[in-house]
C-alpha cells in the first residue's frame, strides 16, 4: 500500500510541471508527461538548485522531446571540408572606432523584427539571413520590413530546405532575386514550390554580397558600427534548450556549430561578458526568444565559422509592379440555332420578332437585328 502511494506520488510530482508547460505552449495534447518532460523536469530543478550564472525552465518548446527529436531545430550544415579550406572573400576589417561597453540593436527602433518561429523544420540558417538582411535593410532606409524565409526555403535550391543550409549561400541568393515580405510570401514549416506575385521588400540587386566575420573581436567592432550579425553555433545542448535567463556559459554549450541564429548586441550582467542572441524558436523559448552566451571565451562555438553580415545597396531601383493582364478580347458571336434555322428566321424576316436573343443566333447577329421589338 505505502509502495503504491509512493508510485502515485512520484507521478504526480511532475503533473503540476506538465501542466504549466501545456500552458506555456498552448497544447491540450492528451496523456501525461513524456519520459523526456520528467528528465528535463529534473534537470533543470537540479541546476536551479546552485549557483549559476544562468537559469534553466522547463516550460519551453522543445522541454519534451528527446535529444534526436530536437535535431530537426539544428539546420545550420557545415560546410564541405573543400569549403573549409577556401579562403574567406570578404572579411570584417575593424572599424578603428573604440569598442563602447553595450549595445542591444533591439532596443534602437527599426534594426530587428520580432521573434519568428522556425517550427519544426531545419530552417535556421534562413531565418538568421533574414534577420541579417532586415537588419541592413532597416538602417539603410530607415524603413523595417519583416522578410520572407519560406522564400528562401522554397526558392534557394543551393541550401536544403528544411535539412539545412548556409547563410552565406543564402545571401547568395538572394543577390539575384527580388526578396518577399513575410506577409506576402507566409511560412509554413515546409518546403514548397517557388513562388511568385508576391509584394517586393528588396528589390533584385538591393543585395550585394556579404562580409564574414571570423573572430569575437571581430563581431564586437561589427556589431557596433554594421548591425545585427548572422551566426553560427552549437543549440543541442541540454542548457541551450532549456535556458530561461542569465548567461550561458562555455562549459555548457560545446562548438559543434549546428545551428543558425542572429548576434544583436553585447553587455555584461553580474561581471561576466556576453552576447545577446535572438532565436527562431519562438517567444516562448528561453528570455522572450533571446539568448545571452558568455563572450570572448568561443562559447558554442560562435565566430568560429559562418558568422556574415550582408551587404546592401539602398539605391537599387524598385522591382517594377507586375503587369496588368491582358483584356480580354470580346466574345464572338456564339451560333446557338442551325444554319437551317438561321436561314428561315431571315429568309421570313423574323429577326425582328425574336428581338434581343436574335444577337445570339448564327449570321442574325448584325445591326438589322438588333433591339427588343414586341410581337
Amino acid at each position: 500500500m505505502k509502495i503504491a502511494a509512493l508510485l502515485v506520488g512520484v507521478a504526480a510530482a511532475y503533473d503540476d510541471e506538465w501542466r504549466e508547460y501545456q500552458f506555456t505552449q498552448g497544447s491540450n495534447a492528451a496523456g501525461g508527461p513524456t519520459e523526456a518532460f520528467k528528465a528535463t523536469v529534473d534537470l533543470v530543478k537540479a541546476h536551479n538548485a546552485k549557483e549559476s550564472s544562468f537559469k534553466l525552465k522547463y516550460t519551453g518548446p522543445l522541454a519534451a522531446m528527446t535529444k534526436e527529436e530536437k535535431q530537426v531545430f539544428m539546420g545550420f550544415l557545415q560546410p564541405l571540408s573543400s569549403e573549409m579550406e577556401m579562403p574567406m572573400l570578404s572579411k570584417h576589417v575593424h572599424s578603428g572606432k573604440p569598442a563602447v561597453e553595450s549595445l542591444d540593436w533591439t532596443e534602437q527602433g527599426g534594426v530587428v523584427t520580432p521573434v519568428k518561429n522556425q517550427g519544426q523544420c531545419g530552417s535556421c540558417w534562413a531565418f538568421s539571413t533574414t534577420g541579417g538582411l532586415e537588419g541592413q535593410w532597416g538602417l539603410k532606409t530607415a524603413n523595417l520590413v519583416s522578410l520572407s524565409e519560406q522564400q528562401l526555403v522554397d526558392c534557394d535550391k543551393v541550401d536544403s530546405g528544411c535539412q539545412g543550409g548556409l547563410m552565406g549561400n543564402a545571401v547568395d541568393f538572394a543577390k539575384t532575386t527580388t526578396l518577399a515580405t513575410e506577409e506576402s510570401y507566409a511560412y509554413t514549416a515546409q518546403v514548397g514550390k517557388c513562388q511568385g506575385g508576391f509584394v517586393p521588400a528588396i528589390p533584385e540587386g538591393g543585395v550585394t554580397g556579404y562580409t564574414d566575420v571570423d573572430s569575437e573581436a571581430a563581431l564586437l567592432d561589427a556589431l557596433t558600427n554594421v548591425g545585427p550579425v548572422s551566426v553560427a553555433i552549437e543549440a543541442d545542448q541540454a542548457a541551450f534548450s532549456n535556458y530561461a535567463s542569465g548567461v550561458l556559459t562555455a562549459a555548457e554549450c560545446g562548438s559543434q556549430l549546428d545551428h543558425g541564429v542572429l548576434a544583436v548586441g553585447f553587455g555584461n550582467e553580474g561581471g561576466v561578458n556576453y552576447w545577446k542572441i535572438k532565436n527562431s524558436w519562438g517567444p516562448t523559448w528561453g528570455a522572450e526568444g533571446y539568448l545571452l552566451i558568455e563572450r570572448d571565451t568561443g562559447t558554442c562555438g560562435i565566430t568560429s565559422r559562418g558568422s556574415v553580415y550582408p551587404l546592401v545597396d539602398e539605391t537599387a531601383p524598385p522591382t517594377p509592379a507586375p503587369a496588368p493582364p491582358a483584356p480580354s478580347p470580346e466574345p464572338a458571336c456564339a451560333d446557338d440555332q442551325s444554319a437551317g434555322y438561321c436561314a428561315s428566321v431571315k429568309a421570313f424576316g423574323f429577326c425582328s420578332v425574336l428581338g434581343d436573343g436574335c444577337k445570339y443566333t448564327c449570321d442574325c447577329c448584325d445591326t438589322s437585328c438588333s433591339g427588343s421589338v414586341s410581337v
